[in-house]
């Protein structure tokens, strides 16, 4: 019998405060949960505007602590009413002047499994993150859901490979990228660098884009959100590059193995070989 899971995805539009915002996407999961799913995953700083075009300071109040702030609790609690994983990227605010772009991960339970901080931050046109974000220092965890192995990364870390192979070794059947890109030369490498990420470590990404227009900065998010398999193939339609959508396929986690005896990058491997990829 095939292992195939049900999994979910949301890119959406920004609704102007955090209050609305999260009962959108709580009305999104109960849909997805509805429609059989048992997994659900949100766009980058999902309760929020992406406001990082700017650097002001009045935007730390978007912060809230992981996992003991107002978020990340009614998360816990929708996940124990609907039975699905969630993974909920928002603005972590640790202690006064340390804040990380964060996802936290929970299980169908409602059981805080840990979060994933964002690595690489940038500090670009439209990408003014470093004025808000420490780089992350919890490593590459990849989380032991109730659907399988799940590992997130985030963003602007999809175009660092160390990453999405850090999460393949340890094991991810699923990896998760919440995002916030908007048009530019980076909708052609949206659907280049996951697609080969999938298929360079033997795993399904799920990634997420908001989508739409937002107040701050000249944001123009292009969704086009997707599933994409180990072979680097989509599953299903890529969403909408201008609504709001709920996305949710079946995933074959027995793919996995499949591919993996098939290309068999993960034996074929030479780290002895790499030392030099880790000098600065």
């Amino acid at each position: 019998m095939a292992n195939v899971v049900r999994a979910a995805l949301v890119q959406a539009t920004w609704t102007g405060d955090t209050e609305s915002m999260v009962a959108k996407h709580e009305e999104h999961a109960r849909e997805a949960a509805r429609r059989g799913a048992k997994i659900i995953g949100f766009q980058e700083v999902f309760n929020s505007p992406y406001f990082c075009q700017v650097e002001e300071p009045e935007h730390y109040r978007w912060s809230e602590p992981v996992p003991d702030g107002p978020t990340v609790r009614r998360m816990r609690a929708l996940a124990r009413e609907t039975g699905m994983v969630i993974v909920a990227p928002v603005f972590e605010a640790e202690q006064p002047g340390f804040y990380y772009n964060t996802a936290a991960v929970i299980d169908a339970d409602g059981t805080y499994l840990g979060k994933y901080r964002k690595h690489h931050i940038p500090q670009l046109k439209g990408f003014r993150e470093k004025f808000y974000f420490k780089p992350g220092n919890l490593g590459w965890p990849v989380f032991d859901t109730a659907v399988g192995k799940v590992g997130v990364y985030i963003c602007y870390d999809r175009h660092f490979p160390e990453g999405w192979r850090q999460l393949g070794l340890a094991g991810a059947q699923l990896v998760y990228n919440p995002s916030a890109t908007h048009r530019s030369l980076s909708s052609h490498l949206w659907r280049l660098e996951q697609p080969a990420a999938a298929v360079a470590n033997g795993y399904y990404i799920a990634a997420i884009n908001r989508v739409g227009q937002e107040e701050y900065g000249d944001n123009d998010f292009y969704g086009t959100s997707y599933f994409v398999d180990p072979r680097g193939q989509f599953v299903g339609d890529v969403a909408s590059d201008s609504e709001e959508e709920l996305v949710i396929r079946d995933i074959d986690l027995d793919l996995i193995e499949e591919v993996r005896q098939t290309w068999a990058f993960y034996r074929d491997r030479r780290p002895d070989a790499y030392e030099g990829l880790v000098q600065p």
